[in-house]
Protein backbone atom coordinates (compact mmCIF):
# COMPACT_ATOMS: atom_id res chain seq x y z
CA UNK A 1 0.00 0.00 0.00
CA UNK A 2 1.52 3.36 -0.97
CA UNK A 3 2.23 5.78 1.85
CA UNK A 4 0.62 8.76 0.20
CA UNK A 5 -2.59 9.67 -1.44
CA UNK A 6 -1.19 11.11 -4.61
CA UNK A 7 0.56 8.18 -6.12
CA UNK A 8 4.20 7.38 -5.58
CA UNK A 9 6.44 4.50 -4.77
CA UNK A 10 6.34 3.26 -1.22
CA UNK A 11 8.82 4.73 1.23
CA UNK A 12 8.65 3.54 4.82
CA UNK A 13 10.39 5.56 7.47
CA UNK A 14 12.73 3.23 9.24
CA UNK A 15 14.68 3.60 12.41
CA UNK A 16 17.88 3.86 10.46
CA UNK A 17 16.84 6.81 8.33
CA UNK A 18 18.53 10.05 9.30
CA UNK A 19 16.02 12.58 10.52
CA UNK A 20 18.06 15.74 10.51
CA UNK A 21 19.74 18.09 8.05
CA UNK A 22 22.20 18.97 10.75
CA UNK A 23 25.47 17.32 11.66
CA UNK A 24 24.66 14.35 13.86
CA UNK A 25 26.61 12.17 16.23
CA UNK A 26 27.84 8.74 15.29
CA UNK A 27 25.43 6.97 17.60
CA UNK A 28 23.51 4.03 16.19
CA UNK A 29 20.29 5.02 14.49
CA UNK A 30 18.17 2.81 16.70
CA UNK A 31 19.23 1.26 19.99
CA UNK A 32 15.79 1.07 21.63
CA UNK A 33 12.50 -0.59 20.92
CA UNK A 34 9.97 1.72 19.32
CA UNK A 35 6.62 2.36 20.93
CA UNK A 36 3.48 0.58 19.79
CA UNK A 37 0.11 -0.27 21.35
CA UNK A 38 0.55 -2.67 24.23
CA UNK A 39 4.16 -1.71 24.96
CA UNK A 40 5.22 0.31 28.04
CA UNK A 41 5.20 4.04 27.46
CA UNK A 42 2.83 4.08 24.48
CA UNK A 43 -0.20 5.01 26.57
CA UNK A 44 1.71 7.74 28.43
CA UNK A 45 3.01 9.12 25.15
CA UNK A 46 -0.46 9.09 23.58
CA UNK A 47 -2.09 10.86 26.52
CA UNK A 48 0.72 13.43 26.77
CA UNK A 49 0.51 14.36 23.09
CA UNK A 50 -3.28 14.35 23.30
CA UNK A 51 -3.03 16.93 26.10
CA UNK A 52 -0.55 18.97 24.06
CA UNK A 53 -2.95 18.93 21.11
CA UNK A 54 -5.79 20.10 23.36
CA UNK A 55 -3.72 23.02 24.66
CA UNK A 56 -2.43 24.02 21.22
CA UNK A 57 -5.79 24.15 19.47
CA UNK A 58 -7.62 25.68 22.43
CA UNK A 59 -5.10 28.55 22.40
CA UNK A 60 -4.64 28.86 18.65
CA UNK A 61 -8.34 29.31 17.91
CA UNK A 62 -9.41 30.84 21.21
CA UNK A 63 -10.88 33.97 19.61
CA UNK A 64 -12.69 32.25 16.75
CA UNK A 65 -16.00 31.62 18.51
CA UNK A 66 -15.81 35.11 20.03
CA UNK A 67 -15.42 37.10 16.81
CA UNK A 68 -18.91 38.70 16.91
CA UNK A 69 -18.27 39.84 20.52
CA UNK A 70 -14.76 41.08 19.66
CA UNK A 71 -16.17 42.97 16.67
CA UNK A 72 -18.76 44.64 18.87
CA UNK A 73 -16.23 45.50 21.60
CA UNK A 74 -13.78 47.21 19.23
CA UNK A 75 -16.36 48.35 16.63
CA UNK A 76 -14.60 46.22 13.99
CA UNK A 77 -15.79 44.44 10.85
CA UNK A 78 -15.77 40.66 10.44
CA UNK A 79 -12.69 40.93 8.23
CA UNK A 80 -10.80 42.99 10.81
CA UNK A 81 -11.75 40.72 13.71
CA UNK A 82 -10.76 37.64 11.70
CA UNK A 83 -7.15 38.78 11.98
CA UNK A 84 -7.18 37.76 15.65
CA UNK A 85 -7.28 34.20 14.27
CA UNK A 86 -5.33 34.68 11.05
CA UNK A 87 -2.42 36.45 12.80
CA UNK A 88 -1.93 33.46 15.10
CA UNK A 89 -2.11 30.84 12.37
CA UNK A 90 -0.02 32.93 9.98
CA UNK A 91 2.75 33.42 12.57
CA UNK A 92 2.72 29.70 13.29
CA UNK A 93 3.14 29.01 9.58
CA UNK A 94 6.14 31.35 9.37
CA UNK A 95 7.94 30.09 12.48
CA UNK A 96 7.28 26.36 12.31
CA UNK A 97 10.26 25.67 10.02
CA UNK A 98 12.97 27.54 12.01
CA UNK A 99 11.70 26.14 15.30
CA UNK A 100 11.63 22.62 13.88
CA UNK A 101 15.30 23.14 12.96
CA UNK A 102 16.02 24.05 16.58
CA UNK A 103 14.30 20.84 17.64
CA UNK A 104 16.91 18.95 15.61
CA UNK A 105 19.57 20.40 17.88
CA UNK A 106 17.85 20.60 21.27
CA UNK A 107 15.32 17.77 21.01
CA UNK A 108 11.66 17.28 20.18
CA UNK A 109 10.55 16.97 23.78
CA UNK A 110 12.38 20.12 24.87
CA UNK A 111 10.99 22.15 21.96
CA UNK A 112 7.42 21.02 22.60
CA UNK A 113 7.71 21.87 26.30
CA UNK A 114 9.15 25.33 25.65
CA UNK A 115 6.56 26.12 23.00
CA UNK A 116 3.67 25.24 25.27
CA UNK A 117 5.13 27.23 28.16
CA UNK A 118 5.52 30.45 26.14
CA UNK A 119 2.14 30.06 24.44
CA UNK A 120 0.39 29.57 27.77
CA UNK A 121 2.12 32.63 29.25
CA UNK A 122 0.99 34.79 26.33
CA UNK A 123 -2.46 33.24 26.59
CA UNK A 124 -2.78 34.60 30.11
CA UNK A 125 -1.90 38.08 28.82
CA UNK A 126 -4.26 38.08 25.82
CA UNK A 127 -7.40 38.93 27.88
CA UNK A 128 -5.72 42.19 28.97
CA UNK A 129 -5.28 43.53 25.39
CA UNK A 130 -6.41 47.21 25.39
CA UNK A 131 -7.07 47.48 21.63
CA UNK A 132 -7.66 45.45 18.51
CA UNK A 133 -4.07 46.10 17.39
CA UNK A 134 -2.67 44.86 20.70
CA UNK A 135 -4.91 41.80 20.61
CA UNK A 136 -3.77 40.91 17.11
CA UNK A 137 -0.10 41.44 18.07
CA UNK A 138 -0.38 39.18 21.13
CA UNK A 139 -2.13 36.54 19.08
CA UNK A 140 0.69 36.64 16.53
CA UNK A 141 3.27 36.10 19.30
CA UNK A 142 1.17 33.23 20.62
CA UNK A 143 1.01 31.60 17.20
CA UNK A 144 4.79 31.95 16.76
CA UNK A 145 5.31 30.24 20.14
CA UNK A 146 3.00 27.37 19.22
CA UNK A 147 5.02 26.81 16.03
CA UNK A 148 7.48 24.65 17.94
CA UNK A 149 4.85 22.05 18.77
CA UNK A 150 3.25 20.49 15.66
CA UNK A 151 6.28 19.62 13.52
CA UNK A 152 8.27 18.51 16.58
CA UNK A 153 5.39 16.27 17.62
CA UNK A 154 5.20 14.66 14.18
CA UNK A 155 8.97 14.11 14.13
CA UNK A 156 8.88 12.72 17.69
CA UNK A 157 6.21 10.21 16.65
CA UNK A 158 8.09 9.22 13.48
CA UNK A 159 11.21 8.50 15.56
CA UNK A 160 9.65 6.87 18.62
CA UNK A 161 6.68 4.91 17.23
CA UNK A 162 6.78 1.84 15.02
CA UNK A 163 5.84 2.66 11.39
CA UNK A 164 2.82 0.36 11.42
CA UNK A 165 1.37 2.26 14.40
CA UNK A 166 2.29 5.74 13.11
CA UNK A 167 -1.04 6.67 11.51
CA UNK A 168 -2.95 5.69 14.65
CA UNK A 169 -0.55 7.65 16.88
CA UNK A 170 -0.76 10.77 14.71
CA UNK A 171 -4.53 10.32 14.59
CA UNK A 172 -4.66 10.51 18.39
CA UNK A 173 -2.58 13.70 18.35
CA UNK A 174 -4.93 15.21 15.75
CA UNK A 175 -7.85 14.03 17.89
CA UNK A 176 -6.40 16.09 20.74
CA UNK A 177 -6.41 19.04 18.37
CA UNK A 178 -10.10 18.54 17.71
CA UNK A 179 -10.91 18.23 21.42
CA UNK A 180 -8.93 21.40 22.12
CA UNK A 181 -10.68 23.29 19.37
CA UNK A 182 -14.05 22.10 20.60
CA UNK A 183 -13.57 22.64 24.33
CA UNK A 184 -11.98 26.04 23.84
CA UNK A 185 -14.84 27.28 21.72
CA UNK A 186 -17.56 25.88 23.99
CA UNK A 187 -15.94 27.35 27.09
CA UNK A 188 -15.45 30.73 25.48
CA UNK A 189 -19.02 30.80 24.20
CA UNK A 190 -20.71 30.25 27.55
CA UNK A 191 -18.21 32.22 29.63
CA UNK A 192 -18.45 35.14 27.21
CA UNK A 193 -22.24 35.12 27.44
CA UNK A 194 -22.03 35.42 31.21
CA UNK A 195 -18.89 37.52 31.84
CA UNK A 196 -17.60 38.76 28.48
CA UNK A 197 -15.00 37.69 25.97
CA UNK A 198 -12.02 38.69 28.10
CA UNK A 199 -13.03 36.30 30.88
CA UNK A 200 -13.57 33.63 28.25
CA UNK A 201 -10.00 33.98 26.97
CA UNK A 202 -8.69 33.81 30.54
CA UNK A 203 -10.46 30.48 31.06
CA UNK A 204 -8.86 29.09 27.90
CA UNK A 205 -5.46 30.17 29.18
CA UNK A 206 -6.01 28.26 32.43
CA UNK A 207 -7.19 25.17 30.55
CA UNK A 208 -4.04 25.26 28.42
CA UNK A 209 -1.89 25.67 31.52
CA UNK A 210 -3.36 22.48 33.03
CA UNK A 211 -2.77 20.56 29.78
CA UNK A 212 0.82 21.81 29.55
CA UNK A 213 1.53 20.51 33.07
CA UNK A 214 0.08 17.10 32.16
CA UNK A 215 2.22 16.97 29.02
CA UNK A 216 5.42 17.89 30.88
CA UNK A 217 5.06 15.11 33.43
CA UNK A 218 3.82 12.34 31.11
CA UNK A 219 5.77 12.63 27.85
CA UNK A 220 8.43 9.88 27.70
CA UNK A 221 12.03 10.84 27.01
CA UNK A 222 13.08 10.42 23.41
CA UNK A 223 15.14 7.25 22.95
CA UNK A 224 15.80 7.35 19.21
CA UNK A 225 16.59 11.05 18.74
CA UNK A 226 20.11 11.94 17.60
CA UNK A 227 21.01 15.61 18.25
CA UNK A 228 23.28 17.55 15.95
CA UNK A 229 24.79 20.99 15.48
CA UNK A 230 22.81 23.49 13.43
CA UNK A 231 23.87 23.78 9.80
CA UNK A 232 21.93 26.49 7.87
CA UNK A 233 23.26 25.33 4.49
CA UNK A 234 22.22 21.75 5.16
CA UNK A 235 18.82 22.99 6.36
CA UNK A 236 18.32 25.01 3.17
CA UNK A 237 19.36 22.02 1.08
CA UNK A 238 16.93 19.74 2.93
CA UNK A 239 14.06 22.20 2.49
CA UNK A 240 14.88 22.57 -1.22
CA UNK A 241 14.93 18.78 -1.57
CA UNK A 242 11.49 18.46 0.01
CA UNK A 243 10.07 21.25 -2.15
CA UNK A 244 11.48 19.51 -5.24
CA UNK A 245 9.65 16.27 -4.36
CA UNK A 246 6.35 16.28 -6.32
CA UNK A 247 4.69 13.91 -3.88
CA UNK A 248 5.47 16.06 -0.84
CA UNK A 249 4.41 19.23 -2.65
CA UNK A 250 1.05 17.63 -3.47
CA UNK A 251 0.60 16.64 0.17
CA UNK A 252 1.42 20.19 1.29
CA UNK A 253 -1.14 21.60 -1.15
CA UNK A 254 -3.79 19.14 0.04
CA UNK A 255 -3.24 20.15 3.66
CA UNK A 256 -3.45 23.84 2.78
CA UNK A 257 -6.66 23.43 0.78
CA UNK A 258 -8.38 21.32 3.44
CA UNK A 259 -7.51 23.95 6.04
CA UNK A 260 -8.74 26.76 3.78
CA UNK A 261 -12.19 25.18 3.90
CA UNK A 262 -12.08 24.63 7.63
CA UNK A 263 -10.71 28.08 8.44
CA UNK A 264 -13.34 29.81 6.31
CA UNK A 265 -16.27 27.86 7.72
CA UNK A 266 -15.41 28.15 11.41
CA UNK A 267 -14.32 31.78 11.23
CA UNK A 268 -17.61 32.87 9.68
CA UNK A 269 -20.16 30.48 11.19
CA UNK A 270 -20.55 32.57 14.34
CA UNK A 271 -21.51 35.64 12.31
CA UNK A 272 -24.06 33.62 10.36
CA UNK A 273 -25.69 32.08 13.42
CA UNK A 274 -25.94 35.35 15.34
CA UNK A 275 -27.96 36.86 12.45
CA UNK A 276 -31.46 36.09 11.14
CA UNK A 277 -33.03 33.58 10.73
CA UNK A 278 -31.11 31.92 13.60
CA UNK A 279 -30.35 34.77 16.09
CA UNK A 280 -28.56 32.44 18.50
CA UNK A 281 -26.95 33.73 21.73
CA UNK A 282 -23.16 33.50 22.21
CA UNK A 283 -23.32 30.48 24.52
CA UNK A 284 -25.38 28.43 22.10
CA UNK A 285 -23.07 29.39 19.23
CA UNK A 286 -20.12 28.17 21.28
CA UNK A 287 -21.88 24.86 21.86
CA UNK A 288 -22.16 24.38 18.10
CA UNK A 289 -18.50 23.38 18.27
CA UNK A 290 -19.49 20.11 19.93
CA UNK A 291 -19.38 18.83 16.35
CA UNK A 292 -15.59 18.74 16.86
CA UNK A 293 -16.22 15.38 18.53
CA UNK A 294 -16.85 14.06 15.04
CA UNK A 295 -13.35 15.21 14.11
CA UNK A 296 -11.95 13.28 17.07
CA UNK A 297 -13.56 10.10 15.80
CA UNK A 298 -12.72 10.58 12.11
CA UNK A 299 -9.07 11.47 12.72
CA UNK A 300 -8.54 8.56 15.09
CA UNK A 301 -10.21 6.25 12.53
CA UNK A 302 -8.03 7.46 9.64
CA UNK A 303 -5.77 4.42 9.89
CA UNK A 304 -8.70 2.04 9.47
CA UNK A 305 -10.00 4.06 6.52
CA UNK A 306 -6.62 3.81 4.81
CA UNK A 307 -6.47 0.06 5.48
CA UNK A 308 -9.82 -0.45 3.73
CA UNK A 309 -9.75 2.16 0.96
CA UNK A 310 -6.09 3.00 0.46
CA UNK A 311 -4.78 6.52 0.94
CA UNK A 312 -6.26 7.96 -2.21
CA UNK A 313 -9.57 6.27 -1.51
CA UNK A 314 -9.63 7.73 2.00
CA UNK A 315 -8.93 11.17 0.56
CA UNK A 316 -11.75 10.87 -1.99
CA UNK A 317 -14.12 9.95 0.84
CA UNK A 318 -12.90 12.90 2.91
CA UNK A 319 -13.40 15.47 0.14
CA UNK A 320 -16.80 14.06 -0.81
CA UNK A 321 -17.94 14.30 2.80
CA UNK A 322 -16.64 17.87 3.10
CA UNK A 323 -18.33 18.99 -0.12
CA UNK A 324 -21.65 17.43 0.93
CA UNK A 325 -21.44 19.30 4.24
CA UNK A 326 -20.77 22.62 2.52
CA UNK A 327 -23.79 22.23 0.25
CA UNK A 328 -26.04 21.13 3.10
CA UNK A 329 -25.04 24.13 5.21
CA UNK A 330 -26.66 26.47 2.65
CA UNK A 331 -30.10 25.62 4.04
CA UNK A 332 -31.78 28.06 6.42
CA UNK A 333 -32.78 25.29 8.83
CA UNK A 334 -30.57 24.97 11.91
CA UNK A 335 -30.65 21.15 11.81
CA UNK A 336 -29.35 21.17 8.24
CA UNK A 337 -26.58 23.63 9.11
CA UNK A 338 -25.52 21.47 12.05
CA UNK A 339 -25.47 18.32 9.94
CA UNK A 340 -23.44 20.21 7.35
CA UNK A 341 -20.90 21.19 10.00
CA UNK A 342 -20.69 17.57 11.13
CA UNK A 343 -19.85 16.41 7.61
CA UNK A 344 -17.37 19.24 7.01
CA UNK A 345 -15.60 18.46 10.29
CA UNK A 346 -15.48 14.70 9.69
CA UNK A 347 -14.13 15.12 6.18
CA UNK A 348 -11.55 17.71 7.16
CA UNK A 349 -10.04 15.80 10.09
CA UNK A 350 -9.92 12.53 8.16
CA UNK A 351 -8.20 14.20 5.21
CA UNK A 352 -5.74 16.02 7.46
CA UNK A 353 -4.79 12.85 9.33
CA UNK A 354 -4.18 10.97 6.07
CA UNK A 355 -2.13 13.76 4.47
CA UNK A 356 -0.01 14.56 7.54
CA UNK A 357 0.81 10.90 8.25
CA UNK A 358 1.74 10.47 4.57
CA UNK A 359 4.32 13.25 4.91
CA UNK A 360 5.84 11.60 7.99
CA UNK A 361 6.10 8.24 6.21
CA UNK A 362 7.34 9.61 2.89
CA UNK A 363 10.28 11.70 4.13
CA UNK A 364 13.37 9.56 4.72
CA UNK A 365 15.64 12.48 5.73
CA UNK A 366 14.88 15.77 7.44
CA UNK A 367 11.57 14.48 8.79
CA UNK A 368 11.12 17.49 11.08
CA UNK A 369 11.55 19.83 8.11
CA UNK A 370 9.16 17.78 5.97
CA UNK A 371 6.54 17.97 8.72
CA UNK A 372 7.30 21.66 9.27
CA UNK A 373 6.67 22.47 5.62
CA UNK A 374 3.36 20.62 5.82
CA UNK A 375 2.42 22.58 8.92
CA UNK A 376 3.42 25.85 7.23
CA UNK A 377 1.19 25.11 4.26
CA UNK A 378 -1.58 23.88 6.55
CA UNK A 379 -1.67 27.01 8.71
CA UNK A 380 -1.20 29.36 5.78
CA UNK A 381 -4.35 27.71 4.45
CA UNK A 382 -6.03 28.45 7.77
CA UNK A 383 -5.02 32.11 7.63
CA UNK A 384 -6.12 32.46 4.02
CA UNK A 385 -9.38 30.64 4.69
CA UNK A 386 -10.23 32.71 7.75
CA UNK A 387 -9.55 36.06 6.09
CA UNK A 388 -10.97 35.21 2.66
CA UNK A 389 -13.97 33.50 4.23
CA UNK A 390 -14.77 36.64 6.24
CA UNK A 391 -14.30 38.88 3.18
CA UNK A 392 -16.53 36.58 1.11
CA UNK A 393 -19.20 36.60 3.82
CA UNK A 394 -19.15 40.39 3.96
CA UNK A 395 -19.46 40.57 0.16
CA UNK A 396 -21.97 37.82 -0.58
CA UNK A 397 -23.13 36.16 2.61
CA UNK A 398 -22.79 32.52 3.58
CA UNK A 399 -23.23 31.35 -0.02
CA UNK A 400 -20.03 33.16 -0.99
CA UNK A 401 -18.14 31.49 1.87
CA UNK A 402 -19.44 28.08 0.75
CA UNK A 403 -18.35 28.83 -2.83
CA UNK A 404 -14.84 29.53 -1.56
CA UNK A 405 -14.85 26.21 0.29
CA UNK A 406 -16.04 24.30 -2.76
CA UNK A 407 -13.23 25.78 -4.84
CA UNK A 408 -10.72 24.51 -2.28
CA UNK A 409 -12.36 21.06 -2.30
CA UNK A 410 -12.14 21.00 -6.08
CA UNK A 411 -8.42 21.71 -5.74
CA UNK A 412 -7.96 18.66 -3.48
CA UNK A 413 -9.84 16.46 -5.94
CA UNK A 414 -7.76 17.72 -8.87
CA UNK A 415 -4.48 17.07 -7.04
CA UNK A 416 -5.54 13.59 -5.98
CA UNK A 417 -6.73 12.69 -9.48
CA UNK A 418 -3.41 13.89 -10.89
CA UNK A 419 -1.57 11.76 -8.35
CA UNK A 420 -3.64 8.74 -9.37
CA UNK A 421 -2.63 9.23 -13.00
CA UNK A 422 1.03 9.59 -11.99
CA UNK A 423 0.87 6.35 -10.01
CA UNK A 424 -0.67 4.46 -12.93
CA UNK A 425 1.95 5.82 -15.32
CA UNK A 426 4.73 4.75 -12.96
CA UNK A 427 3.30 1.24 -12.69
CA UNK A 428 3.02 0.94 -16.49
CA UNK A 429 6.61 2.14 -16.86
CA UNK A 430 7.83 -0.54 -14.45
CA UNK A 431 6.10 -3.43 -16.22
CA UNK A 432 8.75 -3.96 -18.98
CA UNK A 433 11.53 -3.87 -16.39
CA UNK A 434 9.95 -6.69 -14.39
CA UNK A 435 9.57 -9.10 -17.32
Amino acid sequence: MPPADTGASTVVVGASAPSSPVTTTAAPASTHERLEPGRPGYRRMSFALFAAGVAAFALLYSTQALLPAVSASFDATAGQASWTVSAATGALALFVLPLSALSERFGRRQMMTASLAVAVLVGLLVPLAPSMGALIALRAVQGAALAGLPASAMAYLAEEVRPKALIAAIGLFVAGNSIGGMSGRILTGWVAQAWGWRAALAVVGLLALACAVVFHFLIPKAKNFRPGSLNPKALAKTVATHLADPLLVRLYAIGALFMTVFGAVYTVIGYRLVEEPFSLPQGVIGSIFLVYLVGTVSSAAAGRLVARLGRRGALYLAVSTTAAGLLLSLADQLAAVLLGLVLITAGFFAGHAVASSSVSRTATTGRAQASALYQSAYYLGSSAGGTLGAVAFHAGGWAATVALGLLAVLGVVSITLYGTRVARAERRALVPATR
